[in-house]
């Protein structure tokens, strides 16, 4: 039998899959009102009310199992309970780009990752070229953007 793949996410990635699975439970009820609304109004085939409340009901079902999925796969870790000099999962690391100016990125779970706030996925280039690296290590990464090269200045576990 195959194992289940953990998903590494902080428990603020945790609370808000929670949040979102709680909201579209509550939407069921609606999504099947809105369904006996549309159904009494007749036929079916030309009723767009009813297939759009149908598509609706099968794209929060979906999303509900893709959610509960997560939920039961997750592996909460907290940061500040880590420790180490290289770079890990829930690491914030201070990196220094060409031109010397610093930038800060914590690696998260790619369904928490927000590079605009500074997280990156351990998944996404600069995150898997991250991990495993030291302080002083040069790190050579290919992204959209073209070449890009960052030197690692500190690690932290906040």
């Amino acid at each position: 039998m195959a194992s289940v793949e953990k998903l590494p996410m902080l428990a603020e990635g945790y609370e808000r899959l929670l949040t979102d699975l709680k909201a579209l439970r509550e939407e069921r009820p609606r999504i099947v009102d809105a369904i006996e609304e549309a159904r009494a109004h007749g036929d079916l085939s030309e009723n767009a009310e009813y297939h759009a409340a149908k598509e609706r009901q099968g794209q929060v079902e979906a999303t509900i199992a893709d959610l509960e999925d997560k939920i039961t796969r997750a592996q909460i870790v907290d940061p500040a309970s880590l420790s180490g000099d290289k770079i890990i999962f829930g690491a914030t690391v201070t990196l220094l780009d060409d031109d010397d100016k610093p930038v800060r990125y914590q690696i998260v779970g790619p369904y928490e990752a927000d590079a605009r706030v500074g997280r990156i996925s351990y998944n996404s280039p600069l995150g898997k070229a991250l991990i495993g690296r030291k302080v002083e290590e040069e790190v050579e990464v290919t992204v959209p953007a073209g070449d890009k090269c960052y030197l690692v200045q500190k690690i932290e576990f906040i």
